[in-house]
């Protein structure tokens, strides 16, 4: 079934790595071939390599696909968990790559918040100042990864929170009201009043990390939190939205309005959350939306109980969702208080604004508080994105893979919902079964896509994926569903 590759859209996006890809997926084994599974063997011995689904030729793999240690080429439509932005091996960072700023810090990794390089001030000028979410959200840190990210950021949250309640409610200082003997005593007893007994709310469905205290805000699989002790943290109800939206209007405006509800009992009820964490896109707990009215009414609520408000962009942001952060496109009137950001960043951390500060240095603090490698890449990342064609390029091929989408679900009926923004779209199929079947078809057919919740599919596409593209995985979905339908 060949619908789509007559009506590609024009994209002003024409970046010199397309010149270098492939004209097509290609398949030569079975997948895992007999190689990525020799490599698996080997692996075994010294980490556990039960997840491995191929081994990739970093070499080889280049734009939008992805070359498998067997020579299979695939396009590449989840891109390592939605991490990777300008493609493989693309050559505007390749170059830049090889130049001696770059490879002198390869040599020594600092400890960036006691000795950092003389060039660390520029680097994060170069990575960040064209991506404040908002002007007020103009301090960074800096850390390993997207959990870690949270992890730093729910830490903040609670100093905040209690330096709050020492100072009466009101911080004019942030090293005022010291903490007392019996603040210093209590918590080397993990008591009150040096622990707090504060809290994270986050929301049914969601994801935010495998670390151990964001194992408490993660509710999307069991598999991810037996066995692990947890906080007693509450949550709240995300919204199940009814697709298509057009027709189910006043049953989902309903449901948000019920969620919004329940989050208001809990947070008039508990004084103790010191913040409120969400997704833009519940990722892992499948593909998950919700409206700009939904958001924006969490955020009038975090006002209204003086709770801090973070919102999550690990796997939303930095373009990919039409946006250079998802949460822009709720128009709020009061900005989040921070905003987590990983993956296709190349870089971990969190925006937060001077008033949350800690009250003291060393607090929020580890040995090497990121990596400046890294700073450097997401440098090198932003000046790439800078372009207006990048953004135009996003909307034009989301816009083109979802409408694509909508039709094959006319088409087939066990798929349905489809949904999406800028080219973070999904769809689900009537059964987990199906669903797996669907990822696997898809993989012999030369496409590499990703699994979510219950019974969905996703994609995390490149940030130089086109019309084109979208309509290679368009026209393969649609010869896999009238396999199986």
């Amino acid at each position: 079934m060949q619908a789509y590759t007559a009506t590609l859209p024009a994209t002003p996006y024409n970046p010199a790595v397309l010149a270098m890809e492939p004209t097509a997926p290609h398949v030569a084994t079975a997948i895992p071939g007999p190689k990525s599974k020799a490599l698996t063997e080997r692996m075994a011995q010294y980490q556990d390599a039960r997840h491995v689904i191929v081994f990739q030729d970093a070499d080889r793999s280049i734009g939008n696909y992805i070359v498998d240690a067997d020579g299979n080429q695939l396009l590449d439509v989840y891109c390592h968990i939605s991490s990777l932005p300008f493609g493989y091996n693309n050559p505007e960072l390749a170059t830049f790559l090889d130049s001696p700023g770059f490879r002198k810090h390869l040599l020594q990794r600092p400890a960036i918040g006691v000795m950092p390089t003389v060039q660390w001030p520029d680097m994060l000028q170069s990575a960040f100042s064209h991506i404040f979410p908002h002007p007020s959200l103009c301090c960074v840190f800096t850390s390993l990864s997207g959990s870690d990210a949270n992890e730093f950021a729910f830490k903040t949250a609670c100093m905040y929170k209690a330096q709050k309640i020492r100072c009466g409610g009101n911080i004019t200082n942030p090293t005022e009201n010291p903490f007392s003997p019996e603040d210093m005593a209590s918590c080397m007893k993990n008591v009150p009043p040096g622990s707090p007994d504060f809290s994270i709310l986050s929301f049914e469905g969601a994801f935010h990390g495998r670390t151990f205290g964001c194992l408490s805000t993660t509710r999307s699989k069991a598999i991810h939190k037996l066995d692990i002790p947890a906080f007693a943290w509450p949550t709240s109800p995300f919204p199940k939205l009814k697709y298509p939206l057009e027709s189910h209007a006043a049953e989902n405006a309903a449901e948000e309005a019920r969620c919004l509800h329940v989050l208001e009992e809990t947070l008039a009820s508990n004084h103790k959350i010191a913040a409120v964490i969400i997704e833009p896109i519940q990722g892992e707990g499948g593909d998950r939306h919700a409206s700009p009215a939904f958001f924006q009414g969490i955020r009038t609520l975090t006002k209204k109980y003086d709770v801090l408000f973070i919102v999550d962009e690990v796997q939303t942001g930095f373009y990919t969702s039409g946006h250079i952060w998802a949460h822009l496109a709720w128009n709020l009137d009061c900005p989040p208080d921070m905003v987590t950001f990983s993956k296709k960043c190349q870089a971990a951390g969190f925006f937060y604004s001077k008033a949350l500060l800690p009250s003291h240095a060393y607090r929020n603090f580890n040995t090497w508080m990121g990596d400046p490698i890294r700073t450097v890449v997401l440098g090198r990342l932003v000046e790439m994105a800078q372009p207006p064609e990048v953004l135009q390029n996003i909307k034009i091929t989301g816009e083109y893979l979802l409408n694509g989408l909508k039709l094959l679900q006319k088409l087939f009926p066990i798929m349905s919902a489809a949904r999406g923004q800028g080219t973070i779209c999904a769809f689900d199929l009537d059964t987990v079964e199906h669903r797996n079947a669907f990822v696997a078809a898809m993989k012999l057919k030369g496409i590499n896509c990703g699994g979510c919740g219950e019974q969905s599919v996703r994609m995390r596409p490149t940030l130089v994926f086109t019309p084109k593209h979208a309509a290679m995985f368009l026209n393969a979905a649609a010869e896999v569903l009238a396999a199986m339908h």
